[in-house]
């Protein structure tokens, strides 16, 4: 292990790939090849190795965080002499479009729901809280989809804050990525899970000066970090992988990039990736990586390469 930044010291714990493996310490691999099959996104070359080197380790750690909160919440109950009633761990997970994020997530929630005690994991996304695209349009915030302001983030933090308390029944609305939209009328519901998982570009995003940010409510967060020019080709490539499969499907809101020449939809991802995505990435999601608890350095090939971890 070894700090990085020289001097001044880093709060950051930074570790290679045969370090980090070495921390599972005995965790045992509770997935097949099927199920990794269902977990993995779309162009995400993740596999077994991947899951037993990074995201044991991972799983192991969070069940420390997590059993460490038991504890320390019966220390509030001996210093109240009360009971404290238990409330959800919530982790929260960022990075940029196409980074390889939801996937995390997935694997993240089944690996947790199956550890000791089979705990209550729910996964919730963002994109469930973005604006419907009438209302995007009417303000002109179409072509800044995923940015912070196409958030109702005031719905977002009211949602969170209220799993958080132990609400027993807590709805949020349903996003269709076929439709790219919120679909109408339609509710998800979470019902006071062990462990909420809340995934998302920007939910490491600072609040206004004496206003509550999301990430003030989370216990663990994570960033899924690589190269800007590295997470553009990923992009491109997902891209064109969509256009051989969801796009051609005449629901889709992207299926006019389905019917285009190869040059044309080349062009097109670029310039979705130049002149959103990028600039989101740059202007809003990377200056939030030093927040995180936990850092995954991915490398060009969508293995991660290095892990830092905050230690203050």
């Amino acid at each position: 292990m070894t700090s990085i930044g020289g001097n001044p010291p880093s709060p950051y714990v930074e570790l290679d790939r045969d370090a980090w493996r070495a921390l599972r310490a005995g965790t045992p691999l509770s997935l097949t090849p099927a199920d990794l099959e269902e977990i993995r996104g779309l162009g995400d070359p993740i596999d077994l190795d991947e899951v037993e080197d990074v995201y044991l380790p991972l799983s192991r750690l969070l069940r420390l965080f997590v059993t460490g909160d038991g504890r320390l919440r019966d220390t509030v109950s001996a210093f109240l002499g009360e009971p404290v009633a238990p409330t959800p761990y919530i982790i929260g997970i960022a990075g940029s479009v196409a980074v390889g994020k939801s996937t995390v997530a997935r694997l993240l929630r089944v690996l947790l729901s199956r550890g000791p005690g089979d705990p209550r994991v729910e996964l919730v996304s963002t994109d469930g809280f973005l604006y419907p695209n009438a209302v995007l349009v009417e303000r002109g915030l179409m072509q800044r989809k995923g940015f912070p302001e196409s958030y109702d983030r005031r719905a977002l933090l009211k949602f969170v804050s209220e799993v958080k308390a132990g609400v027993p029944e807590v709805s949020m609305p349903v996003y269709e990525a076929l439709r790219y939209d919120i679909v109408p009328d339609a509710r998800h519901v979470v019902r006071r899970p062990d462990i909420l998982i809340v995934e998302g570009l920007n939910v490491l995003q600072s609040a206004r000066p004496g206003g509550l940010a999301l990430a003030d409510l989370f216990d663990f967060s994570i960033y899924v970090d690589a190269r800007v020019d590295h997470i553009r080709q990923w992009y491109i490539d997902r891209f064109f992988a969509l256009r051989r499969t969801v796009f051609t499907d005449e629901r889709s809101y992207f299926h006019p990039y389905a019917q285009v020449d190869g040059d044309e939809a080349a062009a097109q991802a670029e310039r979705f990736w130049r002149d959103i995505n990028e600039v989101n990435l740059v202007a809003n999601i990377l200056p939030t990586r030093a927040r995180a608890t936990l850092v995954l350095n991915k490398d060009r090939d969508h293995r991660v390469r290095r892990v830092r971890l905050r230690r203050i």
